[in-house]
């Protein structure tokens, strides 16, 4: 059989590029009575507009509006933002902290925003521990006293339930050294014991722990542990008592014959981090936005996205567009702690 010889591809052509084309930022608080634009030109890559929410979330930002365009090589968007508040962003700290995050320096050069140290920038100081399994009363009071004897002191977390089960990411360190953990016979003996708590009654399955000590975003990951562990398929007990019909997220997955895409469409109740959970949820499951509309009107919320697969194909069977519909509707419903 002969060799198959791959094209060579330089590292650094893609860093090339970027020098070239630059990205383009800019925070306008001129052209809109209400909110701040923040715009946004760039060379297109993988997860880009991922990156941009995500920045925008990160800031507590609430998005009204949004124009998204990346068919080609080129992205561009508009976010219509405001504070908490309902307010323009007027605060020179948080308007440069957008444009260093979001321009041509790279990610390095960006301080960290002092707020969000825990659970979306990482410090070094801590050991980040996920969990995953079956949701029971007392199960966080069970966690805690097993990190507390074996003197870890937990400074802080972010849980997650949903279909009765439970994601959780608890950043720990020693209590007498407040740094990270690194002693392996330590770290497993924590992992037996967690085990032990998560597996709950004889007949459950046994839940899973993870270590890592570098940089995570906690939302991204709470996402992908309760998508890996399949909590869109729902479970014995999960009904919808805690979701009236009037709440229930309406998704449809539709097919754009003209331009070759498919059409995935959202209206439900609008809140914070809405499109943050829908782009993650869409960009875990290996789906690529080209183009996608959001807007606000009161209480509801509308999002239209024209997706294709990585690999440029659109949904075409039923089974496709379902899993979709039912991953996009745990993820909306994630946030909501039952």
């Amino acid at each position: 059989m002969a060799n198959v010889c791959w094209p060579y591809f330089d590292p650094e052509y893609e860093n090339l590029s970027t020098r070239i084309n630059p990205p383009r930022v800019s925070v306008d608080n001129t052209s809109c009575s209400d909110s701040t634009l923040v715009k946004v030109d760039s060379m297109n890559k993988p997860g880009i507009l991922l990156e941009v929410v995500q920045v925008l979330t990160d800031l507590d930002l609430i998005i009204t509006k949004a124009y998204i365009s990346s068919d080609g090589g080129w992205f561009m968007d508009v976010f219509h933002v405001t504070e908490q508040q309902g307010k323009k962003i007027t605060d020179n700290k948080t308007i440069n902290y957008i444009e260093k995050a979001l321009g041509p320096k790279s990610q390095e050069e960006v301080t960290t925003w002092a707020d969000k140290r825990v659970g979306v920038h990482s410090v070094g100081g801590h050991t980040a521990i996920e969990l995953i399994g079956k949701d029971r009363p007392g199960l966080l009071s069970e966690i805690s006293a097993v990190l507390a004897n074996l003197h870890f002191n937990v400074v802080a977390a972010e849980v997650w339930t949903h279909n009765r089960r439970i994601a959780c990411v608890v950043y720990v360190n020693d209590d007498t050294t407040s740094r990270a953990v690194a002693d392996p016979t330590r770290l497993s003996i924590m992992e037996d014991q967690l085990k032990n708590i998560l597996r709950g009654c004889e007949n459950d399955e046994a839940g899973r722990t993870s270590f890592s000590m570098g940089f995570t975003h906690v939302d991204r990951r709470l996402h992908q542990m309760l998508f890996a562990d399949r909590d869109y398929e729902g479970g014995i007990g999960a009904t919808e008592v805690d979701y009236p019909p009037s709440l229930k997220p309406k998704i449809t997955v539709e097919r754009c014959e003209d331009k070759g895409y498919s059409v995935v469409t959202v209206r439900c109740k609008d809140r914070a981090k809405l499109m943050f959970d829908i782009v993650c949820t869409l960009t875990d499951m290996q789906y690529v936005v080209f183009h996608a509309t959001v807007s606000s009107d009161g209480p509801h919320a509308s999002q239209e996205y024209y997706i294709r697969h990585m690999d440029g194909c659109v949904l075409d069977t039923e089974g496709e567009k379902e899993r979709v519909i039912k991953c996009l509707e745990a993820a909306i419903r994630r946030r909501v702690s039952e």
